[in-house]
């Protein structure tokens, strides 16, 4: 049976380089390197495996087909906004909030769109 999401997956033009953000500027730690292949790991578990990419980059929108964003969940949205914004990340608009859920979406250096989020009440 399947048990949740290990992880997903983000082709770079630069891996090494991207991994190196998410460790600094998320708080990720690197838990394997192949020189090809480097998973980051975020504090809660969750993996990102970043693959060195082939090919042109396809032009998305937030509502075309495939994956869009990964939601980045936070305990104190205040200061990891910033924390952001002092790492001088690339916003896509400003902060919102609706009954009591607070986001913000962001750019990682190679224009993979990022969801911080903190919410009031879990999903069920």
């Amino acid at each position: 049976m399947i048990k949740g999401i290990e992880h997903v997956a983000i082709a770079s033009v630069d891996p090494q380089r991207l991994a190196r953000w998410y460790v600094e500027t998320l708080g990720f730690v690197i838990n394997y390197n192949s020189g090809r292949t480097v998973f980051v790991k975020a504090p809660n578990g969750m993996m990102i495996e970043i693959i060195t990419a082939e090919g042109e980059r396809a032009p998305a929108t937030q509502t075309s087909p495939g994956l869009r964003h990964i939601a980045l969940t936070v305990d104190d949205f205040d200061a990891a906004y910033r924390r952001l914004h002092a790492a001088q990340v690339e916003f896509v608009g400003e902060p919102t909030e609706s009954k009591g859920n607070r986001i913000v979406f962001f750019k990682d250096p190679e224009g993979n769109l990022l969801h911080l989020i903190q919410r009031a009440e879990p999903l069920p």
